[in-house]
């Protein structure tokens, strides 16, 4: 441990991440805008695509903003949306492809209408990296087309006039984490460098509320440039006057100055990704990029609104899936290694969040398919940790699966009709032969330190807000509390579906350790007042309601004694 004027227990916190310097050390727990932020034209094709819009502005061309719709794609959109609009550039239109009708990525009859409309440019946001065949018929058609994506790009890459990913392997930028409204964000930067349009220098930087929402919302790692992005944009929103926010925020009663990335991850981004999987992305682009605070209004209760919506869905199907699994073992089928459940009633978008819950429950990679606007049988499926999904189905014979495509334990699919019914099958085979031969498994639950009850103070919760925000790549500090004598065990919550232990420090105050949908059965025996177990657990403020209380935040219960 390298020895500094910080406390003994930030600095471990520090080791354990392998910060490890003096050096490392201030640049991390004091990220810098001017300092942390690469150069945009380090990014290749950022010249061209720099250059090219700059034209369109220029000549007033026809310019169409093609985006994803999910949590990242959807603020991106907002940035440049506002951009355009804060220099001064109107001649623009803002296109989100619908979840079920089209689905992800670009799409030929949405492009055949750009043609008809006589745009001129089409830039994307969070897509278009592996749109080979909409790429060509967008040049065939004489629309230039600037990709911006952080997606793993495909081996031949797509014709365009620009391509800004730094994951092409021909892109030597610094940093490969960004997300897609990062990318974006760079665009503009890249632009401001070269004409700054009698805007303020760091003009740009109010754009970071929702450069801050997409890079907390999309799993990516939180080091390097994304903690400086993340850091100030989560400043910027604490003190945002875009009315969506301020609306929505006081709706869900959060209080802005007080945001955090547990607030963005668990209140703004599912509303966001409520707008595609409900019904229009655009509401939740709207809900942003309005001035109007009625309107504004009316988009967060609507958003909040189909997300109430959303988890009834997710709800019913969780509970019509653990019926169906449960007639299966009745009927005497052994349990699988893998589960592959589908109905052509549901709606693809909502099975990530319940196949999520399912691999938990039963321990197992989790497969569920239902049917898109196109007719098309498409699906999500998760790991337990157990195995590599991408490994897994790209095992299945030829024929069987059709799109694919995901990371280690997310990934989604289609599936031909006509050999559904092999899927299960084909998939268990797979496993078995995958875990014989492979020695994958989910790294295990490390606590950063061990400690007692007396240590859970403010001053050391100060220590370790320090490190925030966390996300992946800088994960909440995880403490150990061994041989921890329960005092106290109590559900509440209006479904009476959330536990609380209370535990004693040695001077007999009450130390709380919470965790929300979790039982007293939860991670084995019931447990019980006199009790002992060893505890992990997050440091974790609450504000709820206005009282301000410091209290754990239950991760697991590995022993029991």
């Amino acid at each position: 441990m390298f020895v500094m004027a910080y406390p003994t227990f930030l600095q471990t916190l520090l080791n354990n991440r392998g910060i490890n310097t003096e050096e490392a050390a201030e640049k991390f727990l004091n990220p810098d805008y001017d300092r942390d932020l690469h150069d945009p034209f380090l990014l290749k094709d950022m010249d061209k695509a720099v250059g090219r819009i700059l034209q369109a502005i220029e000549k007033k061309e026809k310019v169409v903003v093609y985006s994803d719709y999910d949590a990242d794609g959807i603020p991106g959109a907002v940035t440049l949306h506002d951009f355009f609009k804060k220099i001064g550039f109107t001649n623009f239109t803002n296109y989100i492809p619908h979840r079920h009708n089209e689905g992800f990525g670009l799409h030929h009859e949405a492009i055949e209408e750009f043609a008809k409309q006589k745009v001129d440019l089409i830039i994307t946001i969070d897509c278009g990296i592996a749109d080979v065949s909409e790429a060509k018929k967008i040049k065939k058609l004489g629309i230039d087309l600037i990709i911006t994506d952080h997606h793993e790009p495909p081996e031949i890459l797509p014709e365009a006039f620009a391509i800004v990913d730094h994951k092409r392997k021909d892109c030597g930028y610094p940093f490969k984490g960004l997300c897609g409204s990062g990318v974006i964000y760079k665009v503009i930067q890249g632009i401001l460098l070269k004409k700054d349009f009698g805007l303020k220098k760091g003009a740009e930087k109010w754009f970071l509320d929702m450069v801050g929402i997409a890079t907390l919302s999309d799993m990516v790692p939180l080091v390097d440039e994304n903690r400086a992005l993340a850091f100030y944009g989560l400043k910027v929103l604490r003190k945002s006057p875009r009315v969506g926010i301020m609306k929505l925020l006081r709706l869900l009663k959060v209080e802005q100055d007080q945001l955090t990335e547990d607030d963005i991850g668990f209140t703004i981004s599912p509303r966001i990704n409520a707008a595609s999987r409900m019904g229009n992305p655009e509401d939740a682009f709207n809900l942003f990029a309005t001035d109007d605070e009625e309107k504004a209004d009316v988009y967060a209760r609507h958003l909040d609104k189909i997300n109430s919506e959303r988890k009834g869905t997710v709800a019913a199907m969780s509970k019509e899936i653990k019926k169906i699994i449960e007639k299966r073992l009745s009927d005497g089928e052994e349990k699988r290694k893998v589960l592959v459940i589908g109905n052509p009633e549901w709606k693809p978008s909502l099975l990530g969040l319940v196949a999520n819950s399912l691999k938990d429950d039963h321990g197992c990679p989790v497969f569920l398919w239902g049917r898109d606007g196109g007719n098309v049988l498409k699906g999500s499926c998760r790991s337990d940790g157990s195995v590599d999904l991408v490994e897994l189905m790209r095992g299945v014979e030829v024929g069987i699966l059709g799109e694919q495509g995901g990371h280690t334990m997310a990934g989604g699919f289609s599936v031909l009709q006509e050999k559904v019914h092999l899927l299960e099958d084909q998939l268990n085979v797979v496993y078995e032969r995958l875990t014989i031969e492979s020695d994958f498994k989910l790294e295990e639950l490390v606590p950063d330190m061990k400690i007692t009850f007396d240590e859970v103070n403010l001053e050391n919760y100060r220590l370790i807000e320090k490190l925030a925000p966390f996300g992946k790549d800088n994960p909440k500090p995880l403490f150990l509390f061994e041989k921890a004598r329960i005092e106290n065990v109590k559900i509440f919550g209006k479904e009476q579906n959330h536990l609380e232990l209370t535990f004693s420090n040695s001077k007999a105050r009450p130390i709380k350790a919470i965790g929300f949908f979790l039982t007293p059965e939860s991670f084995g025996p019931e447990l019980k007042v006199g009790d002992k177990i060893d505890l992990l657990a997050n440091f974790e403020k609450s504000t709820f309601r206005g009282f301000t209380e410091l209290r754990l935040r239950i991760v697991d219960i590995p022993k029991y004694f």
